[in-house]
């Protein structure tokens, strides 16, 4: 492919230099991985601005430089008004468009996306399609597996991951899109066919604002399905009715709506649910069908995730009794409402909970199957939304029957002044313990037959992130070894 042949994408675009007879051998926006003949792309990052390292893009043997503003270097300058956006199209365009040949799904919302990803990915693999799956614990094509660095990549590597998808014969792909996704256009160019939304609620208020700017980053995902209908390559919006943001997220899309939900008259919709503390019964209801689902997946919000994948699964024609042997089979992901089993006469539970309503969810599903106390360890992220601490203390203290505060990734913050912002405003008796380590050993040691522990905020990840360092740390292994010595093994 040549620059010209890419430049008819930007009408706008003022050339400095001679493109003609330039063949671009790939796109880069690191440049240290550039290559001869690669078009190396400026990215004004939180960190880095790629403006600053067109030099070593030259000496590496950069044909092309796109950027923002003028360049004094010896090879032709592409000036773009905006290069995150121009990156989206040259990558779609120079690994030719690999999406229109996915079915894309993309999943978005506050809570869930992780699990309905999941969830969907064992319902296309039961049904026999080649699967990839790209998200915040990591990618996969295939059964092969690839860390990520964000819940939504940026354009660049998407497109190559699309690509690399298509050559290996994948049929569906399903990707978790983050509203700092949606409104930084890393997933520009990305042709879904379905977009699904779970809820929202307060989050990443530190990047948007305000919920209204919230709830419109991610409204992109549904207007961005486009205005036409094609019933050869038809799109789909699959919304969640019983959330208060349905009715305007309805209105944001051209696309055919399918719904789902527990308590409104939705298209998909779970009734005569029973919830106990090994996993969920419900009759999953559609405008022809109705199945028994009989899940180990605990939990009101594991039945809303069950209805989500169902919706999205049939749109993609998989037959519900597909759909309901997936459900009843999936053992969840990890770091969600995972249980520590080591012999102790207590429940422990990991979970990524990390905003004010996932954690009411998780904790409220506990204690409707707690016999004793329920314990909460939690602790809030640094560099992140400052005003949804206090209202992460209040849920623990009045959630759960003893608070723990404690340290999650304080990154470059002070940890006791992220637990001051989240006590200020509390009157009633809490622990606070910064060491992590150290509050996960005293939530265990004060716990008695039938109580519960919840480990909250962390999840799957592996680390503890302080003044810009990881090092390893992993609640599950952590709350194993305290066990294993209070048993005395």
């Amino acid at each position: 492919m040549t620059f010209k042949e890419l430049l008819t994408r930007f009408p706008t675009a003022k050339v400095i230099g001679e493109l003609d007879g330039i063949k671009v051998t790939g796109v880069s926006m690191d440049s240290r991985t550039v290559q001869p003949g690669n078009l190396f792309i400026c990215i004004r990052g939180d960190r880095f601005d790629g403006h600053d390292f067109v030099m070593q893009a030259r000496d590496n043997g950069a044909a092309v430089i796109v950027a923002e503003e003028a360049m004094h270097i010896d090879v032709p300058v592409v000036i773009v008004p905006d290069t995150v956006r121009a990156m989206a199209l040259i990558s779609d365009a120079y690994y030719q468009q690999p999406t229109k040949n996915l079915n894309l799904i993309g999943v978005t919302g506050t809570n869930g996306k992780t699990s309905v990803t999941y969830l969907l990915d064992e319902i296309f693999r039961r049904y026999n399609q080649k699967t990839a799956l790209i998200g915040t614990i990591h990618m996969k094509i295939g059964d092969d597996v690839y860390p990520v660095k964000n819940t939504t990549p940026d354009s660049l590597f998407l497109q190559q991951s699309f690509h690399t998808m298509v050559k290996e014969g994948i049929q569906t792909a399903i990707m978790e899109v983050s509203s700092h996704a949606l409104t930084q256009g890393r997933v520009y160019g990305c042709d879904f066919n379905i977009a699904v939304f779970t809820n929202l609620s307060q989050d990443h208020l530190d990047y948007h604002e305000s919920m209204e700017e919230y709830f419109r980053a991610k409204s992109l995902l549904f207007s961005q399905l486009g205005n036409t209908y094609d019933p050869k390559l038809p799109k789909r919006a699959i919304i969640n009715l019983d959330s208060p943001y349905a009715k305007t997220l309805i209105r944001s899309t051209a696309q055919p709506v399918l719904t789902y939900g527990i308590e409104s008259e939705a298209d998909v919709r779970a009734q005569r649910i029973h919830l106990h503390e090994k996993g969920s019964v419900f009759e999953l209801v559609t405008s022809t069908e109705t199945v028994m689902v009989r899940s180990p997946l605990i939990g009101k919000f594991s039945v809303y995730n069950m209805l989500a994948a169902a919706a999205a699964a049939l749109v993609s024609d998989v037959p519900l009794l597909d759909i309901k042997k997936a459900l009843e089979t999936s053992q969840g992901v990890r770091g969600r409402f995972e249980p520590v089993e080591e012999g102790q006469d207590f429940g422990v539970i990991i979970d990524y909970s990390h905003t004010p309503d996932s954690l009411h969810n998780v904790v409220k599903t506990l204690k409707e199957f707690c016999d004793g106390s329920v314990r909460v360890v939690v602790g809030c992220g640094g560099d992140r939304d400052r005003t949804k601490r206090s209202l992460m203390a209040e849920v623990a203290i009045n959630t759960g029957d003893e608070a723990i505060f404690t340290s999650d990734n304080p990154r470059s913050e002070d940890p006791e002044s992220i637990i001051n912002d989240m006590v200020e405003n509390l009157n009633e008796p809490y622990h606070r313990i910064t060491d992590r380590e150290k509050a996960i050993e005293f939530a265990l040691k004060n716990s008695k037959a039938g109580d519960m522990v919840l480990i909250a905020g962390k999840g799957h990840e592996t680390y503890q992130e302080i003044n810009g360092v990881r090092t390893e740390f992993d609640d599950r292994e952590v709350a194993r070894k305290i066990i294993k010595q209070m048993k005395g093994l």
